[in-house]
């Protein structure tokens, strides 16, 4: 299963929209490839409306418990990915685990992704 990390938190509703949205549609041209995909921010942006922190803080356990159950990590190279306390965080966490990262913009995820 692949991890699909990308940016989310942003003071601006209207960025964190937009992230909610490519990662969603990231999610499903890899699930469309067969591949089987779980993705915080597309789990949890519904979620996040209803109160609940958006800081890593926050995240962190959710976070590491599923990258340790992922075979891989899948950074989506959306804009501000490397700015991300979360994204940085979760290579680090994949890193430590010994799991695969895969960098890839939205533009290329098929060709990122190909065999993984």
């Amino acid at each position: 299963m692949i991890y699909l990390a990308s940016p989310y938190t942003h003071q601006d509703d209207a960025i964190r929209l937009f992230r909610f949205n490519e990662v969603c549609r990231a999610a499903s041209i890899l699930m469309l490839d067969g591949k089987h995909v779980f993705s915080p921010i597309a789990y949890t942006h519904p979620i996040a409306q209803y109160g609940i922190p958006l800081g890593w803080e926050f995240w962190e356990s959710f976070d590491r418990f599923y990258i340790g159950v992922c075979d891989e990590l899948l950074v989506l190279m959306l804009d501000g990915w490397r700015e991300s306390k979360g994204v940085q965080a979760e290579i680090g966490i994949a890193k430590e685990l010994q799991k695969p990262v895969t960098y890839c913009t939205p533009l290329l995820l098929r060709q990122c992704t190909r065999g993984a």
